[in-house]
């Protein structure tokens, strides 16, 4: 056991060396990981450092379209950030440890305070396509846990979770949406394994829990951010009507076209969530 603790941390330190290497001097404040679709975000990272996955020891290749496959390094609004460009998903045949990777290494550079984002499936009757929710709080039905083993250096062994999306950070989207003038709902987002969108039924059991979008990603990433103190928010670009929509006419290019359209309104909001950071945040 303590060999598995042992080849893990090995792991991270690897990557963090690796990417620490190309950040020289930069020490990132705001960690963002961009969902499917959403990657022109990383485009507007003034001063960019590009570090592909391939140079960084335990980072997969990505295998699904909209995800790009490299950290970029450098500054939104003034504020130095590192942007994850390109997931790893479980139902690629990923653990959640590795799932989880890019975070950790996040967590060791300095980073405090996470914004995840993902495209979504809308459970919720009343959202269309082209929403912007606002993710108050999750549901892990994956059944799957990136702390599972033994502790790593930095982590909690029993996170709180009773605030797993930030209350503070959440009212700063808000601020920030009506400045922008960007709808903004808010709701719970939902893990589920995948790849296989849901069935009718399954939406309607969904909805009967309370769940408001249904996505693929997410939840490991926060639940590693919580064991280490890293504060989070995070949005889902809602892609369709999940509720009454057939699973057999959606697609994934599909996923992608909706993300590319509310991706202004989501880079929008999170560019005035990182002006209004108070320094150190």
């Amino acid at each position: 056991m303590s060999e598995t603790r042992d080849a893990r941390g090995a792991l991270i330190d690897e990557a963090v060396r690796a990417v620490a290497q190309r950040l020289e001097s930069r020490t990132p404040r705001v960690g963002i990981v961009l969902g499917s679709g959403l990657g022109h975000l990383a485009d507007e990272v003034q001063g960019p450092v590009r570090i592909p996955y391939r140079e960084i020891p335990g980072f997969p290749q990505p295998g699904v379209a909209g995800h790009r496959g490299e950290l970029v390094a450098g500054t939104l609004e003034g504020v130095p950030v590192l942007v994850q460009s390109g997931r790893f998903h479980l139902y690629e045949g990923h653990t959640a440890d590795v799932a989880a990777l890019p975070v950790r290494v996040f967590s060791r550079l300095g980073v405090r305070t996470l914004i995840v984002t993902n495209a979504a499936g809308g459970a919720r009757p009343t959202f269309r396509a082209g929403t912007l929710m606002l993710i108050a709080d999750h549901v892990n039905l994956m059944f799957r846990n990136p702390l599972i083993g033994l502790v790593l250096e930095g982590e909690d062994r029993f996170p709180d979770m009773s605030e797993p999306y930030d209350a503070g950070l959440r009212e700063l989207a808000r601020a920030a949406a009506r400045e922008a003038g960007v709808g903004l709902e808010e709701g719970v987002y939902v893990g589920l394994l995948g790849p296989s969108f849901e069935t009718p039924a399954e939406i309607r059991m969904l909805q009967r829990l309370g769940i408001d979008a249904v996505g693929m990603s997410t939840v490991p990433e926060v639940i590693v951010a919580r064991a280490r103190g890293m504060r989070c928010l995070g949005f889902s670009s809602i892609t369709n009507l999940a509720a009454g929509t057939s699973p057999n006419k959606l697609n994934h290019e599909e996923v992608l076209e909706v993300g590319l359209q509310v991706g202004q309104s989501l880079s929008a909001v999170v560019k005035g969530v990182l002006r209004r950071l108070p320094t150190g945040a």
